[in-house]
């Protein structure tokens, strides 16, 4: 495809300090988060353990302490940060007739959709969408889709404009086994194929000892954070989730 590109690895994006008071109650204490394109980090936790929070934060829709900085290791420049963003479900009303065509070229193009479809804008939305495997979607009523051909297209429009970090707030929600395991493998490709970092939001244990480089485990504050054997094996992991055990490589992974 056109937008593929290596990871430099040079390019990093830094949280420092983060926190987040809402009410008078401590949501987020003091989160340092530090991680390079070609990347997916993960972050883990039980449910109010201000994940989602934490998301809000990153895109700026909530007040927060702390920065976000991204800079380029090679000479220490700071650059302005694109984010992509797939949430964890959209409402659609059944009725809209809106195609999978119009979601991606409404938000893409400077022209709006009902005065003029371009060819060269279709074709290429169809080689975007072909990179997450939903290509002959592209004229169908975005409200027809499934969870997992739905997450796909989401994908599509969040990378559609080379972000330099994708955040995914537990897009995998109600996907069946087969679905999630494709997801997956999908971002994996995705992040090794792409100059950029991915944050996600995850409950699928087992995915994330598959898949993540770096895991984050957060309760307000971050707990543990390393690489997926550090974390699943430490103390602090075992504290939120008991004495549950994931395998942390199996057969034919990856």
């Amino acid at each position: 495809m056109g937008i593929h590109t290596e990871p430099c690895g040079l390019h990093c994006i830094k949280m420092n300090h983060i926190g987040v008071v809402r009410g008078g109650k401590v949501i987020l204490e003091d989160i340092n988060i530090h991680i390079h394109c070609g990347k997916l980090n993960v972050i883990i936790g039980k449910n109010g353990a201000g994940k989602s929070t934490l998301v809000k934060a990153m895109l700026g829709e909530i007040p927060h302490t702390g920065e976000i900085v991204f800079t380029n290791q090679e000479n220490g420049q700071v650059q302005s940060l694109h984010i992509g963003y797939v949430p964890q479900s959209i409402n659609i009303d059944k009725n809209t007739p809106t195609s999978v065509y119009d979601l991606i070229a409404g938000f893409s193009s400077r022209v709006p959709v009902f005065l003029k479809k371009s060819r060269r804008e279709y074709e290429k939305i169809r080689e975007q969408l072909s990179y997450f495997q939903v290509e002959h979607l592209i004229d169908e009523q975005v409200s027809n889709l499934s969870g997992g051909e739905l997450q796909r297209v989401l994908l599509s429009l969040a990378t559609i404009q080379e972000p330099d970090l994708l955040i995914l707030d537990e897009p995998a929600s109600g996907i069946d086994q087969n679905g999630m395991a494709k997801f997956y493998r999908t971002i994996y490709d995705y992040k090794n194929n792409h100059d950029l970092a991915i944050i996600l939001i995850s409950h699928d244990l087992e995915y994330v000892a598959e898949y993540a480089d770096e895991v984050i485990l957060l309760d307000t504050r971050i707990l543990k954070d390393g690489p997926p054997a550090k974390v699943f094996e430490s103390e602090e992991f075992r504290s939120v989730f008991g004495s549950v055990r994931y395998p942390l490589e199996q057969e034919g992974a990856k």
